[in-house]
């Protein structure tokens, strides 16, 4: 596999080397920009609209933890005129094809760089020391739409005013989610707020709305859950009298169900409440495949198991 890894990384590099003219849409003269998680790219649909071409490299349920670059992906990269990615070590895979990319001179954004470090979650067990999931927090959600929005005019002046109005639009949308997530979290009593999911993917979530988060797996899904693990959580899950745990969009379930099948040999239950999406957005077309749909869908599926 490391072998594969070398000879995309070679041939991207070769391609990007050789390829010096513009690379904008030869059709229609638009921007080119390639984005890397389904949330990223939604973002950019919404403040491009029909100015830009946006291709994602990942879809509905992909991991962005785990992804590897494709030899598809090579001309994707290749004929972009931006690239957008979370950063922060979110596509730890692609790390090595970004950083390469940037010293060809390719214009390779993180939008992790719209925030403070300093309101980022810490993390000993991860490589960038930051917890990657800010999509999650809502407030940070807006930050980052005015970053990539004055990275889009830079890149392309002459629709600047397209983007601005864009951006305007859906900051209000962003706002008009927060407001609706809020009084949806206030049917929950402040005792039920315990989240327990497939790995640690909501902890800016519950930072802001006020849950105790609990992941079987660690912020990284490359890291896997112990026997240990799963005794530790079942117990507290007893312990806590927590009505229902969460499968994830793009984790397998199995880990999930190991833990609810520790709980009930210890002779209590517990249900599944449903499927989060946490590292990707839903099909293409569905409500959940929005960032807006996933986000209401999410807290609407966390509410009612847990009530």
């Amino acid at each position: 596999m490391k072998k594969n890894k070398y000879i995309i990384i070679s041939a991207l590099m070769l391609q990007l080397f050789g390829c010096k003219t513009d690379t904008k849409n030869a059709d229609n003269g638009q921007l080119n920009v390639v984005t890397t998680t389904t949330m990223i790219t939604d973002l950019l649909q919404n403040i491009g609209g029909n100015a830009i071409n946006v291709v994602g490299l990942m879809g509905s349920g992909v991991d962005p933890h785990l992804y590897k670059a494709s030899e598809g992906d090579v001309s994707k990269l290749v004929n972009a005129d931006v690239v957008f990615y979370g950063g922060l070590h979110l596509e730890g895979k692609l790390v090595e094809v970004f950083e390469k990319m940037e010293k060809t001179g390719k214009k390779t954004i993180a939008v992790s760089n719209a925030l403070d470090k300093k309101e980022l979650i810490g993390s000993e067990y991860f490589a960038s020391n930051y917890d990657p999931h800010i999509w999650f927090n809502v407030t940070f959600w807006k930050q980052i739409t005015t970053y990539v929005t004055n990275e889009l005019k830079k890149a392309d002046p002459q629709n600047a005013s397209v983007f601005e109005k864009n951006s305007n639009k859906y900051l209000e949308d962003l706002t008009k989610l927060d407001a609706e997530v809020r009084a949806k979290i206030n049917e929950l009593p402040k005792d039920k707020r315990i989240l327990v999911t497939a790995h640690d993917a909501f902890n800016y979530f519950g930072n802001t709305y006020g849950f105790n988060v609990v992941g079987l797996q660690g912020i990284s899904t490359a890291t896997e859950a112990g026997v240990q693990d799963v005794q530790e959580l079942s117990k507290f899950i007893i312990d806590n009298k927590v009505k229902a745990i969460f499968v994830e969009s793009s984790v397998p379930k199995r880990t999930i169900e190991a833990l609810q099948a520790s709980v009930k040999s210890k002779h209590h239950d517990v249900a599944i409440g449903g499927t989060l999406y946490s590292d990707a957005l839903g099909d293409k077309g569905s409500v959940e495949g929005t960032y807006i749909g996933m986000f209401k869908y999410n807290v609407t599926t966390i509410v009612n198991a847990l009530k």
